[in-house]
């Protein structure tokens, strides 16, 4: 993977970037579909809210400027509420029995639950697609010194490599974590 978030967001605006398109996708969809989930929309309308999404973005990425001033999060959300409030205005029109069950949506505590599920899915699924591109060694030194936060010097032991190549592969993998979350957490 050879794309920082930021170039990832200026590399969609080329709708036949399929590449891009697709790490796009695939870091995007569990947070729109696990934000919808939370607002009340089940499985199905998730799953079409993710949709409608992407398809608005589709439209609108190709006029995208990234401005590291600005929330491209903020603006993701804004584009999620929107069509959920759109969602329910229709449902309402059509008198369906759920409209009135998606909980929306400026309250602190959905606005709190966003931010964080923002971010943990963002990292997650950046970790999940980034962690192919490093040695399974490396990968693995890294994880037990920052996930099960165990002393460089056990884990050295445990992969017979020095103390100083532990903290290399911590210092690699946290470093192209940082630039492949680069503005994309803000």
């Amino acid at each position: 993977m050879d794309s920082t978030p930021v170039s990832l967001l200026e590399r969609v605006r080329h709708r036949d970037d399929v590449t891009a398109w697709t790490r796009f996708v695939d870091l995007y969809t569990p947070v729109i579909y696990g934000w919808a989930r939370r607002v009340g929309l089940q499985e199905s309308d998730a799953c079409d809210l993710v949709q409608d999404v992407l398809a608005v973005l589709l439209q609108k990425m190709t006029d995208f400027r990234y401005d590291p001033n600005r929330s491209f999060r903020a603006w993701l959300k804004t584009v999620s509420l929107n069509l959920v409030r759109e969602r329910q205005r229709r449902a309402k029109e059509r008198q369906l029995p759920n409209a009135s069950e998606i909980c929306l949506i400026d309250s602190a505590e959905t606005e709190d639950f966003w931010d964080a599920e923002y971010r943990c899915e963002l990292v997650r699924r950046a970790i999940g697609l980034m962690q192919r591109d490093f040695h399974p060694t490396t990968w693995k030194v890294c994880w037990e010194v920052i996930v099960e936060d165990r002393p460089a010097a056990q884990v050295a032991t445990q992969f017979g490599i020095n103390v100083g190549a532990v903290y290399a592969a911590r210092f690699r993998v946290l470093t192209r974590l940082r630039e492949e979350l680069a503005g994309m957490l803000d």
